[in-house]
């Protein structure tokens, strides 16, 4: 299944605590859009960089994890701008930690652990991007 205009461009960021399953959300989203492969975790190399293979199209989907994210600086020195500039999907764990050097997120989705160990996500559209996927996400 095609993904649609709307994911193939978007900024995603991620919040929750540690364990909350952030993670685990894009493992499953990228599968769902066709990425082949192991999909690990960026907590150690900050990005890591998919191609999503569609039947008729492909594209490519960069997931980040801002969690060791220090230094401002190292935005530009790893290239972060050029590739928000550029095409594609962008899914972001720990936003926060990269505060103003992060364009605005089109969807922002809170995943929160309840006392008996349920997930429950909340999802905001930050842009018409962000609203066309909450649209489509509910009638699907």
């Amino acid at each position: 299944m095609a993904a649609s205009p709307a994911l193939r461009n978007a900024f995603i960021a991620l919040h929750g605590d540690l364990g909350a399953g952030k993670t685990s959300f894009v493992r499953h989203l990228l599968r769902a859009a066709g990425v082949a492969g192991r999909i690990k975790s960026p907590t150690y190399a900050v990005v890591e960089p998919h191609e999503v293979a569609e039947p008729h199209a492909s594209w490519r989907a960069w997931h980040f994890d801002f969690y060791r994210f220090d230094d401002p600086h190292e935005w530009d020195d790893a290239g972060f701008r050029d590739i928000f500039a550029e095409p594609g999907l962008k899914l972001a764990e720990w936003p926060e930690k990269a505060r103003g050097v992060l364009p605005p997120a089109d969807l922002d989705v809170v995943i929160e652990v309840d006392e008996a160990g349920v997930r429950h996500a909340r999802l905001a559209a930050g842009s018409a991007a962000g609203a066309a996927l909450l649209k489509a996400g509910a009638g699907a």
